[in-house]
């Protein structure tokens, strides 16, 4: 099947399907931001460079998402939290592949996967991230 990314440059995909956030990170302040963005969000600096964020974290917060949000197509509920990559010392804002906010825990691992949002009208699956547990494999989401 056809896939397409839900927004250009938010994360690439590698040779093995595996995903990598894009951040940024800033020389001047010595800090990491997501999504990539032209100037440092804390000083203003203008030396971005693109960085891959790291594909592991632990959970800080979470909830599901229960009533689906102005233009949204995919399945209801989902998961919706926080995410520390500790080597960036960055807190994500994610999708979670468990929508079931008891069966997640404060600290638990978590990696970064690719998640199918929904299919488009031409067919086409709309890909974006989302993290899942670290100790077991991932589910493929189902449409």
């Amino acid at each position: 099947m056809t896939t397409r990314a839900v927004h250009d440059g938010l994360f690439e995909t590698r040779a093995d399907g595996s995903i990598a956030l894009i951040g940024g990170y800033s020389p001047s302040s010595r800090k990491y931001h997501f999504p990539l963005l032209t100037t440092c969000p804390y000083t203003g600096a203008a030396d971005i460079e693109p960085v891959e964020l790291s594909t592991h974290g632990t959970l800080w917060g979470w909830t599901a998402v229960t009533a689906p949000p102005p233009g949204y197509r995919g399945g209801i509920p989902y998961g919706f939290g926080v995410v520390e990559l500790p080597a960036e010392r960055l807190r994500v804002i994610t999708r979670l592949t468990e929508s079931d906010p008891a069966a997640l825990r404060f600290g638990q691992p978590m990696r970064l996967v690719p998640d199918v949002l929904h299919t488009d009208d031409d067919g086409v699956e709309v890909v974006t991230w989302a993290f899942t547990s670290d100790t077991v494999p991932a589910p493929r989401r189902a449409r």
